[in-house]
């Protein structure tokens, strides 16, 4: 089902996230998640407020809350 492979891409994230804060191009070189499929485990992470968004030097970071 493609809700528990957003949920299992979202679990690579949270661990990633748990190293400090991110930009989207380290997340996506740890975790090895293609666009679409990040910004799916993204939005996952966001509704369920685990994940706070921010910008840094004109880039998009992404910490835990």
């Amino acid at each position: 089902m493609l809700s528990e492979k957003i949920g299992s891409n979202a679990g690579l994230v949270w661990t990633a996230l748990q190293h400090g804060e991110l930009n989207v191009k380290a997340i996506k070189k740890l975790t090895k998640l293609n666009e679409k499929d990040l910004n799916l485990a993204l939005g996952w992470l966001a509704r369920e407020g685990k994940v706070k968004f921010g910008e840094s030097e004109g880039e998009l970071v992404i910490k835990l809350t």
